[in-house]
């Protein structure tokens, strides 16, 4: 550019705000030109449009949601297992049957029978 003033002369913080804002005036015109599409279809189609946006909407949500919580559920159920594992090794197994060390009782002390 002359004098000087392309964007490799630029300051890169200058310059990375003006793609931003390039990006933000993009986004804008796109959703203004969906706005004029819905204005321009008729009732029935508009029906139609607001309800894919909406599942669009939702499902992306959806997904997000299932990022951003799933290192926690990982963690909720490596602590969850290792608590199992440590019950377990606590007990006694008999064949595939586990009896807990907490079942086992007084057998001095005389049970009453119903």
């Amino acid at each position: 550019m002359p004098g000087g003033r392309g964007p490799e002369t630029e300051a890169p913080s200058r310059y990375h705000l003006r793609v931003v804002e390039k990006f933000f005036a993009a986004a804008v015109l796109v959703v203004c030109g969906l706005l004029l599409v819905r204005l321009v279809i008729g009732a029935r189609r508009r029906h139609a449009y607001d309800a894919f946006w909406r599942r669009l909407w939702i499902g992306t949500r959806v997904q997000v949601q299932r990022w951003w919580r799933w290192p926690a559920a990982r963690r909720r159920a490596r602590r969850d297992a290792d608590a199992a594992i440590r019950r377990a090794s606590r007990g006694e197994w008999d064949g595939n049957v586990y009896k807990p060390k907490s079942f086992k009782r007084d057998h001095d002390r005389d049970r009453k029978l119903h």
